[in-house]
């Protein structure tokens, strides 16, 4: 038995740039750049959905606009099949239930702050989601689930590496107990050793909390390793969507065959230059 749809996307377009408010539903006007142009997808409870494609693609702006920082032109996000607007005319429920985790950890935190005080700044966006006991084991808890050390909570982000950054991060987005996470190239800017270590992070906590994902990458040999679903996205629209086996074992689109190659020749480069690490050790 298939699991419910939590996410809705319906023929999302979004354009930049004069006009294109305006003339979005008539074609390309004059000076405006069209992002997205008809995208449509789900996200089923405990499900991860890969959107994958090169940088301008537009998948980017769908993330933006799921997590309610882009207005679309046309096309609607629903969470439970109810309409989510803006983030500024989203309930409180509706804040806390989509999150987004950021490209860089490191641009994405005060570097000033303290790790205690970042989370606490979420909880008091966030009142209802806020621990009613002590504070102080609750943070401990969190930072726990993220594989962090409770002494970290002291430390400023500023002096965190990028993968402790990245777990802050996650951990900041999991304080309000979301149902959604939106994940926006959350790996791309760490090590590839890191970026094993957070994508086995993200899978068992969509075990262990019921957590529903739409992970953004361009690297189809990243999304692999942690997608149930992948949608391809090209020059604003879809062109091939499936079970990750499928898309990846059998991939029908010359778009999606050009990124897997594009994959495969970057985990050989990786695996060439680890041998010849060792080699020369």
């Amino acid at each position: 038995m298939s699991e419910p749809t939590l996410l809705e996307v319906r023929d999302l377009r979004v354009s930049f740039g004069r006009r294109a408010r305006l003339r979005a539903w008539a074609g390309k006007a004059p000076g405006e750049v069209v992002a997205v142009g008809g995208v449509s997808l789900t996200v089923a409870a405990d499900e991860i959905v890969g959107l994958v494609g090169e940088s301008g693609s537009g998948k980017t702006t769908v993330a933006r606009t799921v997590v309610g920082l882009v207005r679309p032109d046309a096309g609607a996000v629903l969470l439970d099949g109810r309409p989510l607007g803006p983030v500024g005319r989203r309930t409180a429920a509706q804040q806390r239930a989509v999150q987004m985790v950021f490209q860089d950890p490191r641009s994405s935190l005060n570097p000033r702050m303290t790790v205690a005080a970042i989370i606490g700044e979420a909880w008091r966006a966030h009142p209802d989601a806020a621990p009613s006991g002590d504070r102080a084991d609750a943070l401990n808890r969190l930072l726990d689930d993220v594989g962090l050390d409770a002494g970290i909570a002291r430390h400023r982000a500023g002096e965190l590496s990028g993968g402790q950054c990245q777990r802050v991060s996650i951990a900041r987005a999991l304080a309000v107990e979301p149902r959604l996470l939106v994940c926006d190239e959350a790996v791309s800017a760490l090590d590839v050793s890191v970026q094993a270590q957070i994508l086995r992070l993200l899978v068992d906590l969509r075990r262990r909390r019921h957590l529903s994902m739409l992970f953004i990458s361009h690297d189809l040999g990243v999304v692999h390793q942690i997608a149930d679903r992948i949608a391809v996205m090209r020059r604003g629209v879809l062109v091939e969507e499936g079970p990750a086996t499928d898309v990846l074992g059998d991939p029908q689109h010359e778009y999606t065959r050009s990124l897997l190659d594009a994959a495969l020749e970057l985990n050989t480069s990786h695996d060439d230059s680890a041998e010849a690490t060792v080699s020369g050790s």
